[in-house]
């Protein structure tokens, strides 16, 4: 801790001196972090989906059960992984499943069998990138960003949004030329690769214990810790952001309905992202041409994650449902729009406004719960969330590859994901804003 402290020191003065705040830097970081494993884990599988099952024999029940298994027990660690960043801090955890995540994409290349597959891809890559790239981020992003949160998330998001526009068309590529097993070997070195980024650009605690206050905001000469720990809380609670405990939290009906909300629209997100270039194939479309339209819903998502977050940022917190709401709209619009006369250019309208619809969603989910819980148990209150949300990770993709299988079309599945996509815009726009019963001054766990 001491070697960790003096480097952050030297690295504070660095920044400081050149006017940059280093919680950019740490955007730029995790940024590239999610550009090469976030995006290859969530839209590199449909490029992955059909070379894996004809390779394998498989159908499409058992090709989509490897990621409903990845985030069902991403949903079992969350809670551990919550209490872990909020107790020890994020660095330590995302190197260790940034390692993971590289180790298992190495460890492709030897599966031959369900069990490995759903082994290696489900459990040990699923494990590294629900540890690395999910609430870890987001809780560092959180600590160190208040004012300019949204913008900060908005860039995150949006390099997940960039990473799978261009993962997909080079995932492709590198299928058709080298296989998908040496394609998933050249990304666990890059993987491993990317722990100099955890390493340099990520750091264990809030900016207060390091000098510096969220956003980079001026602060007074000759502040001691405990003292900079507490103007940080009141910056925060002149920005509308009040601390929750877990405990707190979990007695709001803020959460709950929040909750509900998010994890029926996610339902359709996890099941399309998976199952979005089989279906474009199956329509005659060609694989390279399937995974240039993938990347096009894609690029889509790019401009409303940042937009997302820069409205989120300039408006109060009480209306920031009815923003979400409205991205839940969209993805709701764009699948009735595919379903009620299924062709190319209604794909094309589908893609669109389903890109607009998914970029903005996490960006605002993310928001919503800093804003409305604040930083202290933020890794915590995601975790619980995750874990009540997994059985929906682990259920849509295979539904999805359930009702192709029985009746060799997506329709059904899609009808039931726009239904919950719709249902789920109209429910968050009753989430307000909670007030805690009490307030804690556990000041000293802050981290």
């Amino acid at each position: 801790m001491a070697l960790d402290n003096a480097s952050m020191k030297s690295v504070v003065k660095s920044k400081a001196g050149s006017g940059v705040f280093f919680g950019w830097w740490t955007v730029m970081a995790t940024g590239i972090l999610n550009i090469i494993g976030q995006a290859f884990y969530q839209y590199g599988i449909s490029a992955l989906f059909k070379p894996i099952a004809s390779d394998l024999g498989f159908n499409r029940t058992m090709t989509s059960t490897a990621a409903g298994i990845g985030k069902l027990e991403g949903g079992l660690e969350s809670p551990i992984s919550g209490w872990l960043v909020d107790k020890f801090g994020p660095k330590w955890v995302i190197f260790g499943g940034v390692c993971l995540i590289g180790a298992g994409l190495l460890l492709m290349s030897l599966v031959h069998s369900a069990w490995s597959y759903y082994l290696v891809w489900g459990v040990a890559i699923g494990t590294g990138i629900n540890l690395s790239m999910t609430i870890p981020i987001d809780k560092t992003l959180t600590n160190w960003f208040i004012r300019k949160r949204g913008i900060a998330m908005g860039i995150k998001f949006a390099c997940i949004g960039i990473g799978g526009a261009v993962v997909i068309p080079v995932v492709t590529w590198l299928i058709e030329h080298v296989g998908w097993r040496m394609t998933t070997t050249i990304w666990g070195i890059m993987m491993f690769a990317s722990l100099l980024l955890v390493v340099f650009f990520i750091r264990q605690k809030r900016p207060e214990y390091y000098g510096l206050l969220p956003d980079g905001a001026k602060l007074e000469e000759n502040r001691n810790s405990s003292d900079l720990i507490n103007t940080g809380v009141e910056y925060a609670a002149r920005s509308q952001e009040i601390e929750f405990t877990l405990r707190q939290a979990l007695k709001t009906s803020a959460f709950w309905l929040f909750l509900v909300a998010y994890a029926f629209q996610l339902a359709g997100q996890t099941a399309i992202s998976v199952h979005l270039i089989p279906l474009l194939t199956d329509r005659g479309i060609e694989a390279m041409l399937a995974g240039a339209m993938m990347s096009l819903m894609l690029f889509f998502t790019i401009p409303s994650r940042v937009l997302g977050g820069i409205i989120a940022d300039r408006i109060q917190k009480q209306y920031l449902s009815f923003i979400i709401g409205a991205a839940f709209l969209l993805q709701a619009l764009g699948i009735v729009a595919f379903l009620i006369k299924p062709g190319i250019p209604t794909i094309y309208v589908f893609l669109i406004l389903y890109g607009f619809g998914t970029g903005a969603a996490p960006t605002l989910a993310v928001l919503i719960r800093g804003r409305f819980f604040g930083r202290k148990a933020y890794g915590s209150i995601s975790g619980v969330s995750s874990f009540i949300m997994g059985p929906v990770g682990i259920i849509s993709p295979i539904y999805a590859g359930w009702v192709y299988d029985t009746t060799r079309s997506y329709v059904t599945a899609f009808i039931v994901f726009g239904s919950l996509a719709a249902l789920a815009a109209l429910l968050v726009c009753f989430v307000r804003p909670p007030v805690p019963s009490s307030r804690s001054s556990d000041t000293d766990r802050f981290i």
